[in-house]
């Protein structure tokens, strides 16, 4: 199975009914509204979308859903986020059945592996299923690094095609495809370096705020791969205040707080998260109400 890791992909929300219980509705609107934006593909039941909230069969129903609902029109992707090896692989395996386009691979939750341990989890899950994989490299908020060393030895991996980087250090673009050439489609997974990561050649960005802004993200992205530079410098500075919010403990609260405020979800989450309250909450009305009153007129790009 060939995937085209090429583009804009937001990391979708789950959305709950005030009871927890999953608003299947809500999230098919969400997703037309997306497609009908113009983004390549999603990530379903990524970190924004509180896999590790839902049960395993909930996980199952939850990519049924989005695959019936999206027809075959963009890419689907799921996260793959498992306390151990046996399970990351039944659930490739289930999903692979179901039609998945894709796998967002973490390493085990949990507990926190050695680089022998985590290359053996990538390992295993690889050879469960004939799946293409995408790394998912983020050692700020999962406290494991697949460094260089790992990376080559899981490039031993036929499947393994992609690597989301989210270092926060764009350096280690550079050191990837200095290292691996093409053997690997890097795309960026840290909203507040999507520009700099773009314009260093990653081929797509995995984002919180393109739920909330898709035409701008889009935009954004067709400006950096076209080389209009000073355009792209002007949009991503409307959107910086708005992307940090992906780069703090409470993003997937904030990034619901702000699809419900621009009408396209909602802010309910399941605990042990809560929905933000006083300051937190005030600062994010503040972004989206000055993100809106400045808005920038996309059409002027002349991107159609």
């Amino acid at each position: 199975m060939k995937v085209n890791w090429q583009g804009v992909f937001p990391a979708i929300s789950t959305q709950f009914n005030q009871d927890g219980s999953i608003d299947y509705a809500s999230n098919a609107r969400m997703l037309e509204a997306l497609i009908a934006d113009g983004i390549d593909g999603i990530i379903a039941l990524g970190t924004i979308g509180e896999n590790a909230s839902l049960s395993p069969q909930e996980k199952r129903d939850f990519i049924r859903h989005t695959l019936d609902t999206v027809r075959g029109r963009i890419l689907v992707i799921s996260g793959c986020t498992e306390n151990t090896a046996d399970l990351a692989a039944g659930y490739a395996r289930d999903v692979e059945q179901l039609g998945i386009d894709g796998l967002m691979l973490l390493p085990a939750m949990v507990y926190r592996g050695t680089d022998r341990e985590v290359i053996a989890h990538y390992q295993t899950v690889a050879r469960a299923t004939r799946l293409p994989i995408m790394i998912y490299n983020n050692p700020v908020s999962y406290g494991v690094d697949i460094n260089l060393e790992m990376t080559g030895i899981l490039a031993n991996e036929p499947n393994i095609v992609a690597i989301k980087e989210s270092t926060t250090d764009t350096r280690r673009l550079t050191e990837l495809q200095s290292r691996f050439g093409e053997r690997f489609a890097i795309l960026c997974g840290v909203d507040d370096i999507a520009l700099e990561s773009l314009l260093l050649g990653a081929c797509g960005w995995i984002s919180g705020l393109t739920n909330v802004f898709p035409r701008e993200s889009v935009t954004l992205f067709k400006l950096a791969r076209a080389g209009r530079i000073q355009e792209a410098r002007e949009l991503y500075r409307w959107f910086m205040p708005l992307l940090r919010l992906d780069t703090i403990p409470t993003l997937v609260q904030c990034i619901k707080l702000a699809e419900q405020l621009v009408g396209r979800g909602s802010e309910n989450v399941r605990m042990p998260r809560l929905p933000l309250i006083g300051e937190e909450r005030a600062y994010v009305e503040r972004l989206i109400a000055e993100a809106l009153a400045t808005r920038i007129d996309l059409d002027k790009y002349n991107l159609n």
